[in-house]
């Protein structure tokens, strides 16, 4: 029975992690600031 509540628990915390990863995994501001400067020049 425990085996099966550690693999709920590892489960689902590999999917928050996923999640977390997807969410923050984006360009960082600095480059999206960088980027918006290109295109106001052209």
């Amino acid at each position: 029975m425990w085996v099966l509540m550690l693999e709920a628990i590892v489960a689902f915390f590999l999917l928050v992690f996923i999640v977390w990863w997807t969410m923050y995994s984006g360009k960082k501001p600095a480059q999206q600031q960088n980027k918006q400067k290109n295109d106001d020049t052209n």
